[in-house]
């Protein structure tokens, strides 16, 4: 039976560790971004910090949820590029390449569909949204997101040393590429495969606490919630692996951490030890073996992730990154105002 563990969310201190040199990078790139646009599109590309939009968000294609911000297409070759300079601040090297891969998928995606009959929403890599919140230069809270199928990344920006860079979504249709030039191509592979070779690692004991359903849920169960609702940690305590399946564990949790900057990943694995790394639960449902239907998720005391990969023949992937109290800055706003800020 999976264990049932109830998430006390205030048991650790959230840890509130300064990120100054990446703030830095991510203010002066949005600046610049900014100065780039047309009094147009920048009136586009800016809306208040304090507007519910900040916390509207999807992943789905452009054409089934309505967006706000600049997309690509709107941009000439020099505002392309401070916007993807912009993005660069966000995201590690390999994060960069993994979400350029998925934005550049679009293209691979449209043919693919083309030649099944099957094209029925608009694709294609300059169907992104770039989106500021608040000033970027200013000593108040702003943030600015990245947003069109398959890529949600959201950064909130507080005191001008803090980050949430949370939620931070990326998804893969195809998973792998079967046919073309681009065939095997997978772009979220070590999401996969580090997991499933946890799963396989699993005593028997262990595989009926880690497996929670012999069904993948369709989706993500998070979906596009701006906070996580899921109050239960399910599955397999790291305490009840072994020292190389807790290792497997940590190293799958790092992936999605390290899609940062080597600064923010280097705040996020602190936080982590500053927790109790005991109570981190790996949950699987569905099929065990590549092709199938499946899903997982890892909940800790404030990490949260989860993947899905279900539709077209389980070989869509959606995978998503999460605070479960600073998700958009929450905890970090509510340390702003708790230390005498009142905007």
């Amino acid at each position: 039976m999976a264990e049932h563990t109830h998430h006390h969310q205030h048991e650790v201190t959230p840890l509130i560790i300064p990120a100054l040199e990446t703030v830095e990078k991510m203010s002066k790139a949005c600046v610049r971004f900014l100065e780039t646009l047309s009094p147009t599109l920048r009136r586009k590309a800016e809306i208040p910090f304090d507007q519910g939009e900040r916390l509207r968000w999807h992943f789905v294609p452009i054409d089934m949820f309505e967006r706000k911000g600049v997309l690509i297409q709107e941009m000439n070759q020099k505002q392309q590029d401070a916007a993807f300079k912009l993005l660069e601040t966000g995201l590690s090297k390999k994060g960069y390449q993994k979400a350029t891969a998925i934005i550049n998928l679009e293209t691979i995606l449209g043919d693919i569909e083309r030649e099944q009959g099957t094209y029925n929403h608009p694709r294609g890599p300059e169907l992104y949204f770039f989106t500021v919140f608040g000033d970027p230069d200013g000593s108040r809270p702003w943030g600015w997101r990245v947003e069109g199928h398959h890529v949600s990344l959201h950064f909130t920006i507080v005191s001008r040393k803090l980050i949430s860079p949370n939620p931070s979504f990326f998804g893969s249709n195809p998973g792998e590429v079967k046919q073309g030039e681009h065939k095997g191509l997978r772009i979220l592979s070590v999401e996969e495969d580090l997991a499933r070779s946890l799963l396989k690692s699993l005593t028997p004991d262990q595989r009926s606490k880690a497996i929670i359903n012999v069904d993948a849920p369709h989706d993500i169960l998070t979906r596009d919630n701006p906070k996580v609702e899921i109050q239960y940690a399910e599955g397999i305590a790291t305490e009840s692996l072994s020292t190389d399946q807790r290792q497997m564990t940590m190293d799958l949790i790092y992936e999605y951490i390290d899609r940062m900057p080597d600064q923010l990943a280097g705040i996020e694995r602190k936080k982590l030890q500053h927790a109790d790394l005991n109570s981190i639960h790996f949950a699987w449902a569905g099929g065990e073996e590549r092709g199938q239907p499946h899903y997982y998720r890892l909940h800790g005391h404030s990490f949260f992730a989860e993947y899905d990969n279900v539709q077209n023949d389980a070989n869509h992937i959606h995978s998503i990154w999460r605070h479960l109290d600073d998700d958009f800055g929450f905890d970090l706003l509510r340390y702003h105002h708790q230390n005498g800020h009142s905007d």
